[in-house]
């Protein structure tokens, strides 16, 4: 019977007792989830080969295949035919827009314009310090912005980060960037953005809400509250999006 696999130094989990217990397969994924989480392999980087896996953690070649095919489905890596397989990042043209799910009517698909209109520091309130799984009054970052499509707003986005996480966080720094906002963070910050919780609901524009998303007040709005989470299921963000969808429409793909 084989034994859990182990590498030079370190133990082969935060608990290999119970790893133990799971399918081999699943304590290789960990494995290699560690070493992306520690930085052995950066995002955007490629990672060894099934062959050099297998070599490291002495198993088949099969058992590193099923790690990495639960990795790929999970979008922490992303294979590349020919090329090999390499850690997720959001700099990449297929992710970096996967949590953004508004697309217009006309199907165009062309990309929104974002307008920064304010980032600060403060302290977290109950219900955000919940969501971020962190203590009341901590610090935060709160960013609002909008999301513009051929100069007409379609989305007013309140997003807030763990201060610890994000000390170095201004808006000089989100305006001079040009590439997406969770490219930034992982680049600067070394923190990724790796699955996403949703809850939608239909709600009417209050006037404030109408002033920058040029609607008038009371109009249908959909409300789309998320919280990003990284390794280890840890939430980093926390983003309450208002969407208009005269022209726009909150698409998905369900499997």
């Amino acid at each position: 019977m084989k034994q859990p696999p182990t590498r030079k130094g370190r133990m082969a989990g935060p608990s290999a007792s119970s790893e133990a217990f799971s399918p081999l397969y699943r304590q290789i994924k960990v494995l290699i989830t560690q070493d992306m989480q520690s930085g052995v392999w950066k995002p955007g980087e490629v990672i060894p080969s099934e062959f050099e896996l297998a070599e490291r953690f002495k198993v088949s070649q099969g058992t590193v295949r099923k790690a990495i095919d639960e990795l790929a489905a999970e979008n922490l890596v992303v294979r590349r035919q020919g090329k090999g397989t390499f850690v997720a990042t959001h700099t990449e043209q297929t992710t970096r827009y996967r949590f953004l799910r508004l697309a217009a009517d006309d199907g165009s698909g062309r990309g929104l314009e974002r307008r920064l209109l304010e980032c600060r520091r403060m302290r977290a309130s109950v219900d955000v310090a919940h969501a971020l799984e962190l203590k009341g009054g901590d610090p935060v970052v709160f960013v609002r912005r909008l999301l513009l499509d051929l100069q007409q707003p379609v989305v007013l986005d309140e997003i807030w980060l763990p201060g610890r996480l994000f000390k170095d966080l201004s808006a000089q720094r989100l305006a001079e960037y040009k590439g997406p906002m969770y490219a930034l963070f992982e680049a600067a910050f070394g923190v990724q953005m790796l699955r996403a919780e949703e809850k939608i609901r239909a709600v009417a524009a209050t006037p404030t809400a109408a002033e920058w998303l040029a609607v008038a007040p009371g109009a249908p709005l959909l409300s789309v509250e998320r919280r990003s989470l990284t390794y280890g299921e840890r939430p980093v963000e926390l983003r309450r999006g208002l969407y208009r969808t005269d022209a726009h429409h909150y698409r998905n793909e369900l499997n």
